[in-house]
């Protein structure tokens, strides 16, 4: 079977390598390259933390009970860290801190307490606040290093015979016999089956195809889909673990450097006006970093990258046929990060065997099929969304 995958971000190189492992004849496109879309400006936290939904939970549970064996799979430089992670509650936020543990706890998720002492030791280079009321510990979570992810991806991919090119996308055509890819400047690509695994372009590219897979598209001013990351160049800290602290959170970065988010900064970023290293949000995020640090002193040096969020419009992942029949198989996550691994096996298995994977069912495109726009809103409590 051939199979055309639209998208080169973690979720169209995870299934292009499962596809070609599965010894399936892959083609992967992208319009940029490698991870250069959405995978590149992502906190890159794998959890099931705050994913209320049951499906959902249950789903990004297996994405990460998925990276500890692709880990033992892919070569290169590692990629996944299974850290654990820490949360930090004050006054303000003890009650919900302690309300979200006995719920996963009472799921069989791995969560307890633990004293600033043990918390400091897990933690490693950061000086826990006085105001820091309790502190829960996860872990079974952690972290991946996308850049590095999605290399060591497609290189196995490509030793298993998939290919790779750059090349923008036009049209896709879903014939009875097969699928038509179109490129930019009239290249046509044929085969069996295409994957769009194409982020926040989704519903864009979808919709020449003639399927509607209804997307978040606003990229204004504080819009959902907008998110602000900071990368603490110095001071280098010796941070082991992802940190959710009040204000800010951080996880590890290659060379002891520091990813930084304050999801309430992010009202205030727009992507049209983006801020500055002496802007007010640049400043607010040297301040709260330099709070947290064991050794204060030295102004933190701190790039900002905007990123764009691939958020189907009602917060859930989609992954599946466009309808029966249907040659396109539509893949599109909020949590790409956490499921890659297991949507590209999940995915790559439907697409190979045709056989419905049961983790998939609640998550196909056809949910979408004679709803109004007006009638599909983002669940922010159910996706998690509001903590990522």
């Amino acid at each position: 079977m051939k199979v055309i995958i639209v998208g080169a971000g973690v979720l169209g190189v995870s299934v292009a390598r499962q596809l070609a492992v599965a010894g399936e004849d892959v083609l992967l496109l992208d319009q940029r390259g490698v991870g250069a879309g959405t995978t590149a400006t992502t906190f890159a936290w794998t959890n099931s933390s705050r994913k209320l939904d049951p499906d959902y939970h249950r789903l990004n549970v297996a994405g990460m009970e998925e990276h500890a064996r692709l880990a033992g799979q892919l070569r290169g430089a590692p990629s996944y860290f299974p850290s654990g992670a820490l949360q930090w509650a004050d006054a303000a936020n003890e009650r919900r801190l302690a309300d979200n543990v006995a719920r996963l706890q009472s799921l069989g998720y791995p969560a307890h307490w633990v004293t600033p002492d043990e918390a400091a030791r897990i933690a490693g280079g950061l000086r826990i606040p006085a105001a820091v009321t309790s502190i829960a510990h996860f872990p079974g979570e952690g972290y991946v290093l996308p850049e590095r992810l999605v290399d060591n991806l497609l290189a196995d991919a490509e030793r298993h015979g998939a290919r790779f090119m750059v090349g923008e996308v036009e049209a896709v055509d879903d014939r009875p016999d097969g699928v038509a890819v179109t490129l930019a400047g009239g290249d046509v690509r044929t085969g069996d089956r295409v994957v769009l695994a194409t982020g926040r372009w989704t519903q864009r590219l979808a919709a020449r195809a003639g399927i509607d897979i209804p997307m978040v598209t606003d990229t204004g001013r504080g819009a959902q889909t907008v998110g602000l990351l900071g990368y603490a160049r110095s001071p280098q800290v010796d941070l082991r673990c992802v940190v959710h602290s009040p204000g800010l959170n951080l996880r590890p970065a290659a060379g002891g450097h520091t990813v930084l988010q304050a999801l309430d900064l992010n009202a205030d970023v727009d992507p049209a006006d983006p801020p500055s290293a002496d802007s007010a949000v640049a400043s607010t995020l040297r301040q709260r970093f330099s709070a947290l640090l064991a050794e204060p002193g030295r102004t933190p040096e701190i790039d900002l990258r905007i990123g764009f969020r691939s958020l189907p419009a009602d917060g859930h992942t989609v992954a599946g046929h466009a309808r029966a029949q249907s040659r396109v198989y539509c893949l599109v996550s909020h949590s790409g990060v956490t499921l890659a691994p297991i949507l590209g096996r999940l995915a790559a298995a439907e697409i190979s065997t045709g056989e419905e994977e049961d983790l998939l069912a609640t998550f196909r495109p056809t949910r979408f099929t004679g709803l109004r726009r007006s009638e599909i809103e983002v669940d922010q409590h159910a996706t998690g969304l509001g903590d990522q």
